[in-house]
C-alpha cells in the first residue's frame, strides 16, 4: 500500500497564523534596525569633529551601505508578505 502524498499547504489554525505574524513583525524590526544602523554609519562622518575618528568611520561606509541595502530588502520582503496576506480571502 503506497504512502499518501505530503501536504502542500500549511494548516490554517491559530498557531500558524500567530507564528506568521511574529515572523512578519521580526522582518519589520530587522529592516528598521538595519536601515537605522546603515544611515548612522553613512551619515555620521559628516558630524564627527575629530579627523582621526572621522576617517575610521568613513572607511566603514561599505558596511553602512550593505546595512542599508539589507534593511531595504527586509522591508521589501515584509511588504511583499503583507500584500500577499491582504489578497487572501
Amino acid at each position: 500500500m503506497p504512502l499518501p502524498t505530503a501536504p502542500t499547504r500549511r494548516p490554517n489554525n491559530a498557531n500558524t497564523r500567530q507564528a506568521d505574524k511574529k515572523a512578519n513583525n521580526d522582518l519589520l524590526l530587522k529592516g528598521i534596525l538595519c536601515i537605522l544602523i546603515g544611515l548612522g554609519v553613512v551619515v555620521s562622518p559628516y558630524f564627527i569633529t575629530s579627523p582621526g575618528m572621522q576617517g575610521i568611520v568613513a572607511n566603514a561606509s561599505l558596511v553602512g551601505w550593505f546595512s542599508l541595502v539589507l534593511g531595504c530588502a527586509f522591508m521589501g520582503l515584509y511588504l511583499k508578505r503583507r500584500m500577499a496576506a491582504a489578497v487572501k480571502p
